[in-house]
């Protein structure tokens, strides 16, 4: 008996920081700080009644946000769900010497054609260069 495992494409996401962990992983953990460096995909950001859920204000329209963090593991799982699609975003704040690297793995939600996935992907490629910005280039 043949099972075939079915997977979704994905693209993982990669930047160097020049910041210990511990400040990369408390930036990120901080749904707040989202905006200064998720430039294009959170306009504003603001909590809910359940503390675990932010709501955002995106390009496509209003949605939620989610982080399941441990700092111990560097891990930042998030949740984004809008009106397109619920992503889970596997993330991870690893050592790099004295920095850090950030990473995020996305993967393509069913309903989205390889070409608007592989548009979205890059998209992160700006935030990603705004999140370096952002930690390294503070006085």
């Amino acid at each position: 008996m043949s099972t075939e495992l079915h997977t979704a494409r994905s693209v993982t996401k990669t930047v160097s920081l020049a910041r210990p962990p511990a400040e990369v992983f408390a930036f990120l953990a901080d749904p707040a700080n989202w905006p200064r460096w998720a430039v294009v995909n959170i306009q504003a950001i603001e909590p809910t009644a359940d503390p675990e859920w932010w709501l955002m204000d995106t390009p496509r329209g209003t949605a939620r946000l989610r982080i399941r963090g441990n700092a111990e593991a560097g891990l930042l799982d998030h949740d984004y769900v809008d009106r397109e699609a619920s992503w889970t975003v596997p993330a991870r704040v690893v050592p790099n010497g004295e920095g850090s690297e950030f990473l995020l793995t996305l993967f393509q939600p069913p309903g989205f054609s390889d070409a608007y996935f592989d548009q979205q992907s890059a998209l992160i490629d700006t935030e990603m260069d705004a999140l370096k910005q952002e930690l390294e280039g503070r006085g």
